[in-house]
């Protein structure tokens, strides 16, 4: 289990690196070379739109590999996937700028975004069933919870890199070459995830299955579409407090409220990493008391906190930012420490791969690709941006809502069960 939870951890990793390189380029340098003939606003809005393209590619990208994965197995959806993001990530920071090609560079940095967010639709199912279906019961969310910590650890990588590159060059040197470093990166990285995954087994509940699901994505919409859809509207507040204080956030203090750049990547990385240390904290509570308390208590933190995030971003302080960013982030990974066992368990083995992720990745479109273009819209007038809050609060409504429908998973061990899991756990 120590080897399966680091690969899926080093591999989810990997990929989110890859997709919050190019959020962070999106708030930083993105807009003025790309969409130049745009005001500093529809910059902005054209840019987080690029960003929200890898979103929308998710829920495609899930049903493509969801079906590799029920039909072929979870192996190698892990290949595709970790192959095809880290492609397109090179890619990126390959396309020349507006004034080099010009029309053809936005053109080309949306495709490569698509391409980005299909293959991360697909990692996600094939890290997580990796864990879940060769972790014991009674420590299901725990093992899980590895590959969940793996957007932190990229959002680390991805933004560390980012930091280093603005601190040691002129502005003018990070807008003409320097961007692009992270991006080049990503093809060393990838190499080495796959390398790791090149000794990993499929899973046992695969090789036992019976009879597999021919066409995987027509027996989810037909069987489980209503699971489907509370699920993605669950999910979708966590998409949405992660991205608003990650990518929306960093944009509007350092437009709005002339925070330094480094200041905000450091307070916000700082806050992820206390997020990512603390995610097996909420998997063995979920293990002990169950998956949905702790998804409920995480929605209605989230509820509570967006008007005072808002009040501490305004106030431009570094520790009263760091401060409202860090509740935000651990009432979020309160929900998401668990959803990695949680969403397979609510799902039959024989199309668990793509209903699982289908329903994540629907969960990404609702609250993570539109979230940091409605905010920077709300955010355009004079004074603290009440708006943002409002929205984010009322997700976070939604997703309660959606969660207070779904069932609770959590196995349910006879005495002697639990004590012969005991010791492999």
């Amino acid at each position: 289990m120590t080897r399966l939870a680091a690969a899926s951890l080093a591999g989810t990793a990997v990929e989110f690196y890859d997709f919050f390189v190019y959020g962070t380029a999106a708030a930083l340098v993105l807009g003025p070379l790309f969409f130049p003939t745009f005001s500093p606003l529809a910059g902005s809005l054209a840019a987080f739109g690029t960003f929200g393209i890898g979103f929308i590619a998710r829920p495609l990208g899930s049903v493509v590999f969801g079906h590799i994965g029920d039909r072929y197995g979870r192996r190698p959806v892990l290949f595709l996937s970790l192959f095809l993001t880290g492609f397109a990530t090179v890619a990126v920071g390959c396309v020349p700028s507006y004034a080099t090609i010009g029309a053809a560079a936005p053109v080309l940095l949306l495709v490569l975004r698509f391409l980005q967010g299909l293959g991360l639709g697909g990692e996600w199912g094939g890290a997580v069933l990796l864990t879940v279906e060769h972790a014991p019961a009674r420590r299901r969310v725990l093992w899980s919870s590895f590959p969940q910590m793996g957007p932190s650890l990229g959002f680390l990588l991805a933004n560390g890199v980012m930091l280093a590159l603005s601190a040691g060059l002129t502005d003018a040197e990070f807008r003409s070459w320097g961007w692009r470093i992270p991006f080049w990166g990503a093809g060393l990285l990838a190499a080495g995830g796959l390398l790791l995954r090149s000794s990993l087994a499929e899973t046992p509940q695969f090789q036992e299955m019976g009879e597999r699901a021919k066409l995987p994505l027509a027996e989810v919409v037909r069987d489980h579409w209503r699971l489907v859809l509370l699920t993605a509207g669950a999910l979708s507040v966590g998409y949405a407090v992660f991205y608003a204080v990650t990518t929306w956030a960093l944009a509007y203090a350092t437009e709005h409220l002339g925070v330094s750049r480094t200041v905000m990547l450091v307070c916000i990385m700082a806050a992820v990493a206390v997020k990512g240390a603390l995610t097996p904290v909420s998997a063995l509570l979920a293990d002990r008391y169950g998956r949905r308390p702790l998804c409920l208590a995480g929605c209605t933190a989230c509820a509570l906190w967006m008007f005072p995030l808002i009040a501490l971003l305004q106030t431009g302080e570094p520790l009263l930012m760091f401060a409202g960013v860090l509740v935000a982030l651990l009432a979020f990974i309160t929900m998401f420490a668990v959803i990695a066992a949680y969403l397979p368990e609510l799902y039959e083995p024989r199309v668990r791969c793509t209903g699982a992720a289908v329903g994540y990745n629907l969960g990404g479109v609702l609250g993570g690709a539109l979230t940091p273009i409605v905010a920077t819209a709300l955010a355009r007038g004079e004074g603290p941006p009440w708006g943002v809050a409002a929205y984010l609060t009322g997700i976070a409504l939604l997703s309660l809502g959606c969660f207070a429908l779904l069932p609770e998973t959590r196995p349910v061990l006879e005495p002697a069960e639990a004590g012969a899991e005991a010791a492999p756990a």
